[in-house]
């Protein structure tokens, strides 16, 4: 294996918190869909019929049929004695005999018994694509130690398409022993009659929008989901040089339960700061708008300051200072509770190389000498996403002009502080905010980019998706299915758009029933928006119109979550400088399906890595998830994500299997959602995600399968060590020659604006630019042809 699985432990599992273990009712015709569940007949190499050994890394294994049987004469004994990384498995045969048939969409409860000697062992199943074969599918559930046989029952996810039989079986990933016996697999009954529609025919095909009726009070640009279902949005200045000068920096707290806003007083300039919420709840923002660009001078420029809001008193409070300055950084949360933070501009506007990491056990940012350093420079806002192994997964997604130099992908190895560059990123230089999403589940490991454009040139934003499955042994992008088209309005009211016009300024949204809204955009640099929304299914690998929003969403947009299904959208920042303060509330199909289950009650807010977790619910369930609440900007949330929980369902008592894997869900507060068959969600309730209070120095490290380990892209380490990379004044795209500082006249016009004073004064008039005062003695673009000082005026136009 590679080198950078010894040294993946960014958190240790030890002694898992004891769950709750249910029988299900069995059915008296529910037919066993597991051969020989008993192990009772031979089979050949040392195993029983239809049942094989796997696994992988450097362990040291056995497997044994033992006489120590639950029932019958044999059971199945796998033991590690000693363990680096990998497992050891006892599966049901891969073979058309011997592993069961499914049909998709179904789900299938599966049962077993076993005595265990170790913390670190669980259910994993394996399922046969009819076009990719054999693959990992998921780990359902982690099975308590005990001493005593024990039943263990858990409920698969939805059988994905094109999947025609599963395998499974018990894994053994810590030293010790598991010993299992008497297996059964049957598929679950339908439970619910088709849903009848609440709403209009167009409503439970396409849902619908909303205008709220109170406007929002900041322009706000950054979009928090706060843990009391309150919602934080940051302005600071929102990008307005007065309020700037005028040291008037602001944030606003909306309460989606009574439609309210409360202004929070905020310390400094938090426009296009970066942001996350830690794992107790409270949210670190950091850096911002140290100085706004001056024309012929420097450009923007970003404070080392760094911030934490607490949602409790609404109130900012000051950490330690960043080691640069970082306008328009990442912001990922690890498995551990750290933060790691790349790229922006530092103080002198300048791009940073300097990587940062807040240390949850110190609550500070480290000092530069504890800090791994590439010496890279990774632009401005990079989606960094969390990978299963700890390693990051860069996506493509950036803001502003061309990508990183390569392939425009590429997977960080923090620990062996290494880069990959990962093929397949189609027109890597217009991903220029797009988006890209980690998709349900999380346990899936495939990210889809979506869209985007590039402010240097302005060409029309494109329709590309590129998707991307982490689980492959050489991961590469592939093309696919191109975003739906809308309308757009080019400055003189709507129309469809044409050929490949797509959008930029994308949202991505994780819905509770597994699939992704996309929604917002603009066709060029902070210009002609695009009404068009629609939702990405991860099971069929396509995109659904559905009703599109009605206000323009470009430049600094939002949309997120709320904890009740709904989507809330935020802002729209034209070229202008206009700042568009409605609200939109998106309400998805689901909602006109009926009426929606409830959880009626969690027994315990705070979970653990491992555990088993009971809820009760009103009606039959076919799902639960976690997803993490949104802290969003400038189409980047790498941070969102949706973690499956595998049931165990007796009656209205539900026992939900939390991963063991702190990297596919990060310490935290999350939402959690029942879904009944029909993809009808409950409303959320809030957990509490958190590991052990110590973490041994024996502990295993989280069960994580081979994946991403035969990379073929080029690698590198740290390159020479160096303060800063280069970087255009105008990398925002906008010439500060013309108007005041908020005001983005383009450093390129659209492709069909005709290249002359004329044309693009034409334009600017078109997109309610007003009047536009040139400053200095430059006029770069010839709009002040008479030299009055004013550009585009009647004698510039003749």
């Amino acid at each position: 294996m590679n080198e950078h699985r010894r040294r993946t432990a960014l958190v240790g599992v030890g002694a898992l918190t004891a769950g709750l273990l249910l029988t299900a009712p069995q059915p008296a015709e529910a037919a066993n869909l597991v051969k020989n569940p008993g192990f009772e007949s031979a089979g050949p190499d040392d195993m029983p019929y239809c049942w094989e050994k796997s696994g992988w890394g450097d362990n040291d294994f056995g497997f044994e049929t033992t006489s120590d049987a639950h029932s019958g004469a044999k059971a199945m004994k796998v033991t590690l004695t000693r363990r680096v990384d990998g497992d050891r498995k006892a599966l049901i045969t891969e073979s058309t005999d011997c592993a069961p048939v499914v049909s998709a969409g179904r789900q299938y409860d599966l049962g077993l018994w076993y005595k265990t000697t170790t913390p670190d062992a669980g259910i994993t199943l394996f399922r046969h694509d009819a076009t990719a074969g054999w693959q990992y599918w998921t780990d359902l559930k982690t099975l308590d130690m005990a001493s005593a046989w024990t039943r263990a029952t858990v409920r698969t996810p939805e059988v994905p398409a094109g999947t025609d039989r599963i395998t499974w079986g018990v894994s053994v990933y810590g030293t010790g022993s598991a010993t299992t016996d008497d297996y059964t697999m049957e598929q679950v009954p339908d439970t619910l009659p088709p849903a009848q529609c609440t709403g209009t025919n167009d409503q439970c095909a396409n849902g619908s929008w909303s205008v709220l009726p109170t406007r929002n009070p900041v322009r706000s640009m950054h979009s928090v989901v706060l843990d009391n279902g309150k919602v934080l949005l940051i302005a600071g200045s929102g990008n307005s040089e007065e309020n700037f000068d005028a040291g008037t920096f602001t944030s606003a707290v909306y309460d989606p339960a009574n439609g309210t806003y409360k202004v929070i007083p905020t310390p400094k300039d938090m426009f296009c700061a970066g942001h996350v919420q830690l794992q107790d709840g409270r949210v670190l923002v950091m850096s911002g708008n140290k100085a706004y660009p001056v024309p012929g001078g420097h450009g923007y420029e970003g404070f080392k300051d760094s911030y934490v809001f607490d949602p409790k008193t609404e109130t900012y409070s000051k950490t330690n200072d960043l080691n640069d300055g970082h306008w328009y950084p990442s912001a990922t949360e690890l498995g551990n509770g750290d933060v790691i933070s790349f790229g922006g501009l530092r103080e002198d506007s300048t791009g940073s190389v300097t990587n940062e990491l807040w240390s949850d056990e110190d609550q500070r940012w480290l000092p530069l000498w504890k800090v791994n350093q590439t010496w890279s420079y990774w632009g401005l806002y990079p989606s960094m996403v969390l990978m299963q192994d700890g390693r990051l997964f860069y996506t493509g997604s950036h803001v502003f002009g061309n990508n990183i130099p390569g392939t425009g992908s590429a997977i960080y190895d923090y620990n062996a502080n290494t880069v990959t560059r990962i093929p397949g990123l189609r027109d890597k230089d217009e991903r220029d905010q797009s988006a890209s999403v980690l998709l349900p589940p999380a346990q899936d490991q495939k990210v889809l980019t979506i869209g985007g454009g590039n402010i240097d040139s302005n060409p029309d934003a494109g329709r590309l998706t590129d998707l991307i499955d982490l689980k492959q042994a050489s991961p590469s992008y592939i093309a696919g299915p191109p975003v739906p088209q809308g309308t757009v309005d080019l400055g003189n009211g709507k129309v469809a758009e044409t050929g490949d016009q797509g959008k930029m300024y994308v949202s991505a949204v994780l819905l509770p029933d597994g699939k992704v809204l996309e929604t917002g955009g603009a066709l060029h640099n902070r210009a002609d928006p695009v009404y068009e929304s629609s939702v990405y299914d991860p099971d069929t690998n396509t995109f659904d119109p559905v009703a599109a929003d009605p206000e323009s969403r470009g430049y600094h947009s939002s949309a997120f979550l709320l904890p009740d299904g709904r989507v809330m959208a935020t802002g729209d920042n034209p070229g202008n400088g206009t700042w568009n303060h409605n609200v939109s509330i998106y309400t998805p199909p689901y909602l006109y399906k009926g009426t929606r289950p409830t959880i009626t009650s969690v027994i315990n807010q705070e979970w653990k890595y491992g555990d088993t977790q009971r809820i009760t619910v009103d009606r039959p369930v076919a799902e639960a998830e976690l997803i993490r609440p949104a802290a969003v900007t400038h189409s980047s949330d790498p941070n969102q994500r949706f973690v499956d929980l595998p049931l165990s369902v007796d009656g209205d008592n539900v026992d939900l299997n939390v991963t063991n894997n702190p990297n596919i869900a990060p310490p935290g507060w999350y939402m959690l959602f029942a879904v009944d068959a029909g993809g009808v969600p409950s409303v959320a309730r809030w957990v509490h995600l958190t590991g052990p209070a110590a973490l041994g120095a024996s502990a295993a490290s989280p069960h994580v399968h081979s994946f991403a380990d035969g990379l073929k892209g080029g690698t590198w380490g740290p390159g020479e060590k160096r303060s800063s990379q280069k970087v255009s004044t105008t990398i925002s795209g906008c010439d500060r020659h013309y108007g005041s500082v908020n005001v983005c006249v383009p450093t390129a016009f659209p492709p069909q604006v005709r290249k002359t004073a004329a044309g693009r004064c034409a334009w600017l008039q078109r997109n309610h630019y007003g009047r536009l005062k040139v400053n200095g003695g430059d006029d770069p673009l010839g709009l002040d042809r008479d030299r009055d000082g004013v550009a585009c005026g009647k004698g510039d136009v003749r």
